[in-house]
């Protein structure tokens, strides 16, 4: 049985009515190793009062639910005796999460990432979260976390662009939320929807647009460090498709025995979690339909449709295209900045260019019409320009050689 200390300013009720009211808890009484009980006096409600260690020489503090026998008799359940908040103690902080400790910071990023897995979702992004997460933040609970500590560790994210310091800070704050909907006393959701805002200023165009020169020649360079990804860079040139939708091509997607042949792309999980997949048609040329046709063999319509050199399937999660294009880049002798998704911007930017409908390109390229405008702004207005001009008056004097009478009236 557990030890069951004492204290004469807490046990009994008629003492700590003596006490006056205050914010600050009274007379904490350690009863286990790194735990102690209080009691908070209140103007209309009175509580008992957790005190944990956190291992980092901090603590945290909780209300017990239960409140104490201050003015009803103690059921063991909603209403306690000192006694009985002492074992209720114990279990908050050292139980389960399901028996009532309050989830930890890092617990609620599990459990998202296990919600994430049975939606569909990326569970990539979770891993970015724990890679800059402090242990001191991983470990406090959920329930404690204050905007101003949040918001000190956004802007210690230094290193990163605004927009993936907003992707970063968005994923630790669906699990706080996650958290909060599973456990009704995490109360203080305003400290990550204060703490964590958005950054100004993240839709900031820096994408890098190739000419289909240097395209041409990354292909060429993927190609000669290795076939199966120069496959894969062509097929991302061509189609302007993300990489998270390449390696989910599947061979009964390549339509190659048609005069226009094309694949069935699979849209991408980008937006919430549980988006339903699609497939829609998306042109390539009849070259990149033969080597895909070569390369797909006599596998099962189900299969990947682009393999590794290994035969592995290509992983949008580990990124594993990023080292081989970085060659590709230094070979094409094109400058560092150049990453994957310089393929995709310079898809868009090409059929913009060309007069494609945004809509139709938007739809091509997996994406809104909105978020094209936002993002290539500069390129559309430099097509309206080209356009435009077509319409122009030109109201220069014409010579006088050239002024026709019209018929009825004289000069």
């Amino acid at each position: 049985m557990a030890r069951r200390p004492r204290s004469s300013k807490l046990e009994t009720r008629t003492d700590r009515l003596k006490l006056a009211p205050r914010q600050k808890p009274h007379h904490f009484t350690t009863i286990s190793p790194g735990i102690a009980l209080g009691y908070r006096r209140g103007k209309d409600r009175n509580a008992w009062v957790v005190r944990v260690a956190d291992g980092k020489g901090g603590n945290w503090l909780k209300n017990l639910p239960s409140i104490p026998d201050d003015h009803e008799d103690a059921n063991g359940e909603s209403v306690l005796t000192f006694w009985q908040a002492q074992d209720a103690a114990r279990k908050l902080a050292r139980g389960t999460v399901e028996s009532g400790r309050p989830v930890s910071v890092a617990e609620a990023l599990a459990d998202y990432e296990r919600d994430l897995r049975a939606r569909g979702g990326l569970t990539g992004n979770v891993s970015r979260v724990r890679h800059h997460l402090p242990p001191s933040l991983a470990t406090k609970p959920v329930a404690m976390l204050t905007s101003r500590e949040l918001q000190r560790w956004r802007d210690g994210l230094v290193e990163m662009k605004p927009a993936t310091v907003n992707r970063t800070t968005h994923i630790l704050k669906a699990a706080c939320n996650l958290a909060a909907r599973h456990d009704a006393r995490i109360t203080n959701a305003n400290a990550w929807r204060i703490g964590l805002a958005s950054l100004r200023d993240s839709h900031r165009a820096r994408n890098v647009i190739l000419t289909d020169e240097q395209v041409r020649a990354l292909i060429e360079a993927a190609y000669a460090d290795d076939p199966a990804f120069g496959l894969l860079t062509e097929t991302a040139a061509t189609t302007g498709a993300r990489p998270s939708q390449l390696v989910k091509l599947e061979v009964g997607d390549l339509q190659a025995d048609r005069g226009d042949p094309r694949v069935m792309m699979p849209s991408s999980r980008k937006g919430h979690a549980g988006k339903r997949v699609e497939r829609k048609p998306v042109p390539i040329t009849p070259a990149l339909a033969l080597r895909l046709r070569q390369a797909a063999g006599g596998r099962d319509a189900s299969a990947p449709l682009l393999l590794r050199a290994d035969g592995k399937p290509w992983s949008a999660t580990s990124a594993d295209h990023r080292l081989p294009f970085a060659r590709a880049v230094a070979c094409a002798a094109l400058k560092p900045s150049v990453t994957f998704y310089a393929l995709r911007h310079s898809s868009i930017v090409r059929q913009i260019l060309a007069g494609t409908p945004l809509r139709v390109v938007a739809v091509a390229h997996d994406t809104s019409t909105m978020m094209i405008e936002r993002t290539y702004s500069r390129h559309i207005s430099d097509h309206a320009d080209a356009v435009l001009r077509k319409g122009l008056l030109d109201t220069a004097q014409p010579a006088a050689g050239n002024v026709v009478t019209l018929s009825g009236r004289r000069s």
